[in-house]
């Protein structure tokens, strides 16, 4: 089937940092990237405007192509790839730092993995693809030289990129037939944009009071920026507020003023690892009120306080059991609210 520049172009507009374009031209790997990135993190949305109509070309040639495939000849790297799949080599490896690093062996073999993930993606898009087996191997020889460094997706994507650059080769065509159904195309691709959030997602939503807290001074602080323009301020609030008015809707609650604060309420109930921990120290049971954190703190504190038990634990104890007050008593302070 023919593809037509004008679809491409309106798709762009309004899907372009998720990829539809690219799903509808059959760029698979272009679109999984843009996926991820949102765009090329937009710069690459942008630069499309202008190379849509080759894009357009590419995919009609690809269907003559797999009627007389053309020679397999080296393509040339250009600079835009490489400091592409250099870009979003360490992108790839700062989610895996942030997401993956309680893992055994991260240094050694996830992040190399998941740097050389990255790069080799990029060396994908297109008409071009790269050896995966020769890329990860170079992140993983590179990776022991930087082992421990914050800093050494860098390193890690420049040996990557170098080495899939040296074997960059044309992808070979399609065999005959139709193109591949979108619905297997969207379920793979689905499947590995899952497998690159979820460890992200997973991190930054386990420790869940932190967490809330901190959205909750970023959505303070956006909103304050509004001040001088109370309708817009209203009309932002209320977009960030829509999946909040949707969860009303389908548990038949109602909507308040203080929706911020209702919804941290509602969420704040889930305790993280350490606040269970500190439970067990002062013999709490989950959802101890600050009167019975205190009551209970007291009582241990002065039971195990150095100056009036002579046991040799009696000092760490002691220190035990003040941490864990402490780690309570910031679930139960109040917070900051617009």
């Amino acid at each position: 089937m023919v593809k037509s520049v004008m679809v491409a172009y309106a798709l762009w507009a309004v899907g372009g940092p998720l990829g539809l374009h690219h799903l509808y031209l059959g760029r698979d790997s272009h679109a999984l990237l843009w996926m991820l990135t949102l765009g090329g993190f937009g710069f690459g949305w942008v630069r499309e405007f202008i190379r849509i109509p080759a894009y357009v070309g590419e995919a009609n040639q690809d269907a003559e192509d797999r009627k007389t495939p053309p020679p397999m000849v080296p393509p040339p790297v250009g600079p835009v790839r490489f400091v592409g799949q250099v870009c979003v080599g360490i992108y790839f490896g700062t989610v895996a730092l942030i997401g993956l690093n309680s893992l055994s062996f991260f240094y050694l073999i996830v992040l190399p993995l998941c740097v050389g993930a990255g790069v080799h993606l990029v060396s994908c898009v297109g008409q071009q693809t790269s050896d995966l087996q020769k890329t990860l191997t170079a992140c993983l020889i590179t990776s022991p030289i930087f082992y421990g460094s914050s800093l050494s997706p860098l390193p890690i994507s420049l040996a990557a990129s170098v080495t899939a650059a040296q074997n960059c080769r044309i992808k070979p065509p399609r065999p005959p037939g139709p193109t591949p159904e979108i619905g297997p195309r969207l379920f793979m691709l689905g499947l590995a944009w899952l497998a690159f959030s979820a460890p992200l997602g997973y991190c930054i939503f386990h420790n869940t009071t932190a967490t809330l807290y901190y959205l909750s001074d970023c959505v303070s602080a956006l909103l304050d920026i509004f001040w001088f323009l109370p309708w817009l301020k209203n009309v932002v609030e209320y977009i960030l507020l829509i999946p909040y008015r949707l969860l009303c809707a389908l548990t038949g609650g109602g909507y308040y003023e203080d929706a911020w604060r209702k919804v941290l309420e509602i969420l704040l109930k889930e305790y993280t690892e350490r606040e269970k921990e500190a439970l067990k120290v002062l013999s709490l049971e989950v959802g101890a009120s600050l009167e019975d954190i205190t009551q209970s703190y007291r009582g241990l504190a002065k039971t195990w306080h150095p100056d009036n038990n002579p046991s040799k634990d009696a000092e760490a104890t002691f220190m035990k059991i003040h941490e864990a007050y402490e780690v309570l008593l910031r679930r139960h302070k109040p917070h900051r609210f617009t």
